[in-house]
């Protein structure tokens, strides 16, 4: 499956979730239901993926975790925060970099209409 078909399957899923939610509770809650929608739509996906760093060719076990990595090929950082701020993108980024992935998605579900909360990074 190519990275666009697969974000587009994680947006749909993360807009159900949004429509059966709505604003205004945490991150970890709409972590655990986006987890059950990917999980009904058969979407694999890891949660909780250690993220080491390397430093001068040796992996640290820094505390760093993706919320979500969807079919080992979209990082997704989720957020319910009033508003995406530089550092979020930052950290998304980062997190991209770090894994040597290409493809990740910021999705901050502390807005009215979940579109206007979806930032897609390619890196």
């Amino acid at each position: 499956m190519d990275s666009n078909k697969i974000t587009e399957q994680i947006i749909g899923a993360a807009i159900e979730v949004h429509r059966a939610l709505g604003p205004g509770l945490l991150e970890s809650t709409y972590e655990e239901c986006l987890c059950r929608e990917l999980g009904l739509r058969t979407i694999p996906f890891e949660r909780q993926k250690p993220l080491p760093v390397e430093y001068k060719g040796v992996k640290l076990d820094c505390g760093y975790r993706l919320d979500l990595l969807v079919a080992n090929r979209v990082v997704v950082e989720i957020k319910a925060v009033s508003s995406i701020e530089p550092i979020h993108e930052a950290q998304l980024l980062t997190y991209l970099k770090l894994g040597g992935w290409k493809l990740g998605l910021l999705i901050n579900f502390n807005v009215p209409m979940l579109k206007d909360g979806i930032r897609r990074k390619i890196v």
